[in-house]
């Protein structure tokens, strides 16, 4: 597997514009000395960069600030080692009023969205280290327990499912968060060193969906090519860990196939999981592959609204023909991926067929129900399922 070094802790944000807007930090720090310093530091992908300072009044107020032409990840710290990372949006007006040796966790916040949902996060991950925290003390109290292993082995189980609803919290989170640029410190975040929450295998769909979402967004981004490219390595492992010996049998998981879509986003099989799924293989150049369209429009148009779509991998090499083939046949309501490689595409060796169209049928779960229907074979399959 890929191995991720990519450290996200300390990401800026290195946007292209011109037009810099000032924003303004200010913050009320209790039970803080007067004459306390504030650091306002910019994060680098491999440095921190100082850019002001300040000394608390009398009352422990300060106000701070810089010039931005785009979001910027920054950390806000006191001489007390007390420190706050944000995410401030050019021309942003961030109010906070925080103890003197908790910055991380203000009493009160403002006026920087993107600042609050680091914080959102951050207060989640700090409860599952606390129960986490919880079972270590068990642990800790069973020391001489003649019982230690079963101990053991009911920790163990509880640690999974702590461990499990901070992995629930991380997707939900990125699902809700897509496009900001905070996706990325979720999607690396650690529960302690080299432990993190998302696995890159199991979370495959995360990985691509916020590589794809950013990317096209963000091209030039250095963290976001980097994330790019970590996902394009992570997908071929992938692939070559799931090339069969031949054909997947009836009732065995559809091997993963990410690849891009027309407008170049990365899109995975597994993400169409949850409906029943025609994974169709076919090209623009192939005759018999266009003659079965309308069949498989057909299909789509009377079962699509009871859980049924199509994924499309193409095996054409010129991209021209294959988005023609796609309007001519009115196609446009399902997945469609291609490499454009034409018979040397991964999915051939991946899925052992000598010949297009080829197709599989694929349950909720992404196991094989049938392969190559065509024509009435293909309805009356649909109608057994969705009777």
């Amino acid at each position: 597997m890929a191995k991720f070094n990519l450290i996200l802790i300390t990401l800026v944000v290195l946007l292209s514009g011109c037009n810099e807007k000032k924003f303004v930090i200010n913050g009320t720090l209790t039970d803080a000395m007067p004459g306390t310093i504030i650091y306002l530091d910019k994060l680098g992908s491999s440095e921190i960069e100082s850019i002001d300072s300040i000394a608390l009044d009398e009352a422990g107020k300060f106000r701070i600030g810089s010039k931005s032409s785009s979001p910027q990840f920054y950390l806000l710290r006191s001489s007390s080692e007390s420190f706050l990372t944000t995410m401030i949006e050019p021309g942003e007006k961030l109010t906070i009023r925080a103890h003197a040796d908790s910055l991380n966790f203000p009493a009160e916040l403002s006026g920087s969205p993107g600042t609050q949902l680091m914080i959102d996060y951050n207060i989640r991950l700090q409860e599952t280290l606390a129960q986490l925290g919880e079972l270590n003390l068990v642990y800790e109290e069973n020391i001489d327990n003649p019982d230690l292993a079963g101990v053991m082995q009911e920790l163990d189980l509880r640690a999974q499912v702590i461990l499990e609803g901070m992995t629930i919290y991380t997707r939900e989170y990125i699902d809700s968060n897509l496009p900001s640029l905070i996706c990325l410190i979720a999607l690396y975040q650690q529960v302690v060193p080299q432990v993190y929450v998302l696995n890159p295998e199991e979370d495959i769909d995360y990985f691509v969906k916020v590589d794809s979402t950013l990317f096209s967004l963000y091209p030039d981004y250095e963290p976001v090519k980097f994330l790019h490219e970590q996902v394009a390595t992570l997908v071929l492992s992938l692939q070559g860990q799931n090339i069969p010996g031949g054909a997947p049998g009836i009732g065995s998981v559809a091997p993963e196939i990410i690849l891009p879509t027309p407008e170049g986003t990365m899109t995975s099989l597994s993400s169409t999981r949850g409906k029943v799924v025609l994974l169709d293989f076919w090209a623009g150049w192939c005759p018999p592959c266009r003659a079965e369209n309308p069949n498989i429009v057909s299909a789509f148009n009377k079962y699509s609204d009871k859980g049924f779509t199509v994924f499309q991998v193409s095996l054409d090499q010129e991209r021209e023909i294959w988005l023609n083939a796609i309007e001519a046949d009115a196609l446009g309501g399902w997945y469609h991926v291609s490499d454009l490689k034409y018979w040397d595409s991964e999915v051939v060796s991946l899925y052992g067929f000598e010949s297009i169209p080829a197709n599989y049928l694929l349950d909720v779960d992404g196991r094989v129900i049938a392969s190559n229907l065509r024509g009435d074979a293909l309805q009356q399959k649909l109608e057994e399922i969705f009777r």
